[in-house]
C-alpha cells in the first residue's frame, strides 16, 4: 500500500462558508457524513471516496487571525492537485474568492492559490507533464 494523506481536518467559524469553498473548488466533492459534535458543534466530511476534508465547528474565536507564511507555527496552505487550473481559478474567482495566487511560471506544472473567507490559503496544482522528474522539478526561474 502507498501512503497517502485520506484527510485534512480544519476548525472553521463558518461552516457553511468553508462547504461553499470547497464545493467551488472540487465540483465532484460530495458531503459523506455530517452531524453534531458532543459539545453540539457542527461537522461535516466532503470529498470523494478516496479523500476528504473534515470541516468542524470552531466555538471560540482565536486571540489573533492567522496569517499563512506570517512566520508563526502553523499550516500555510493546503496543496491539491486537479485537472485543469484555470477552470478552477475562473470558478473562484466567479464566487467572488481572493486569488493569493503568487508568480510561478514552470513548463510543466501550473498552480493557483486561493484564501477563503476566514483566510486560509489553498494551492491548486495542475501536472503538465507525466514525468516525475519533470513534475518534481524545484528549479525554476520565479524563485524570487
Amino acid at each position: 500500500m502507498r501512503t497517502r494523506l485520506e484527510h485534512a481536518n480544519l476548525a472553521v467559524r463558518d461552516v457553511d462558508a468553508m462547504l461553499s469553498f470547497l464545493q467551488t473548488a472540487f465540483p465532484d466533492f460530495r458531503i459523506r457524513g455530517e452531524g453534531k459534535t458532543g459539545q453540539g458543534g457542527r461537522w461535516i466530511h466532503i470529498g470523494s471516496d478516496e479523500t476528504y476534508v473534515a470541516v468542524n465547528e470552531a466555538p471560540d474565536t482565536p486571540a489573533e487571525e492567522w496569517v499563512p507564511y506570517g512566520g508563526k507555527p502553523g499550516t500555510n496552505h493546503l496543496g491539491y492537485v486537479v485537472e485543469d487550473v484555470d477552470a478552477l481559478r475562473a470558478r473562484m474567482l466567479g464566487a467572488g474568492y481572493r486569488d493569493s495566487t503568487i508568480p510561478n511560471s514552470h513548463p510543466h506544472r501550473k498552480r493557483v492559490y486561493f484564501y477563503d473567507r476566514e483566510g486560509n490559503d489553498w494551492e491548486f496544482v495542475q501536472y503538465l507533464s507525466d514525468n516525475v522528474a519533470e513534475r518534481n522539478d524545484y528549479v525554476w526561474p520565479d524563485t524570487t
